[in-house]
């Protein structure tokens, strides 16, 4: 009997192939969601720009008519939109992950498309946009109000990263449990709404009493709204931050939720 499996030299190429066809995959998922998204929705993609502001806004004026100076530098504005735009990276890809897979269900059917290709996509388009919007509004701040700051982008950059990486592992794994069990989705709703006011967009972790810090330092946002603020404000040393922290717990969040999308994805897809 011959043996029929191709010549080993063939194998380099076949994995070439295989990368270049998840890349494609990949893109045009990134570009059917923007498609969805943006195409259908008067305003498009300046929604997505002018939410977080009127949020910033709303925050700004209701705080600036009960105290005189926020709790860093001069600027309302700059403080609350250094806080929540970190806070919203992490809700985003959070939620569009959750959904990534009843999203591109009908796709999924195809051998082609792979579970891992429709979060990778929603993971690409969302972290970028959310990014970009960032850089936008808090850049856009900077250069109309003069809050004499000087810039220290690795904070900020490593903040913005770990929000999406923690987005993702929690998105990942409520893929799975909003998929077989319903009422998840509504209970994680209620117990994920505290952390908008427990993870320093109102505040300043050091200012907080010592029993609240000893709780508030096991919320990972806690760390990423502080490392994200110190590349804003060059006098503010966030000493409770910690980056292995974050990094770890982000890390095993996302690995559980892909050891778990990797053996239920056929029965997601079919449930």
């Amino acid at each position: 009997m011959s043996d029929l499996s191709p010549p080993p030299e063939l194998a380099p190429i076949r994995s070439r192939h295989r990368r270049f066809a998840t890349a494609r995959t990949i893109a045009a998922l990134v570009l059917r969601e923007m498609s969805t998204r943006y195409g259908r929705t008067p305003g498009g993609y300046l929604w997505t720009v002018l939410e977080p502001l009127a949020a910033i806004l709303f925050l700004s004026l209701g705080f600036s008519l009960m105290f005189r100076n926020p709790a860093l530098g001069n600027s309302f504005l700059l403080f609350y939109a250094t806080g929540y735009m970190p806070f919203e990276t992490y809700m985003t890809l959070s939620r569009t992950c959750r959904h990534a897979i009843g999203f591109s269900r009908p796709l999924l059917r195809y051998p082609a498309v792979t579970w891992a290709d429709a979060v990778l996509a929603r993971v690409l388009l969302n972290g970028l946009t959310t990014v970009l919007n960032s850089v936008l509004l808090i850049g856009g701040i900077l250069l109309i109000v003069d809050t004499q700051t000087i810039l220290a982008p690795a904070p900020a950059i490593i903040a913005f990263a770990l929000a999406i990486l923690l987005g993702l592992g929690i998105g990942s794994i409520n893929a799975v449990l909003t998929t077989f069990f319903p009422v998840w989705d509504i209970i994680w709703s209620v117990v994920n709404r505290p952390l908008f006011i427990a993870s320093g967009i109102f505040f300043l972790y050091d200012n907080m009493p010592k029993f609240a810090q000893e709780i508030l330092w096991y919320n990972p946002l806690i760390h990423i709204v502080g490392l994200a603020r110190q590349g804003f404000y060059p006098t503010y040393a966030a000493d409770y931050v910690s980056v292995p922290y974050v990094v770890f717990l982000s890390l095993g969040l996302t690995t559980l939720g892909f050891l778990l999308l990797g053996r239920y994805h056929r029965e997601m897809v079919n449930f």
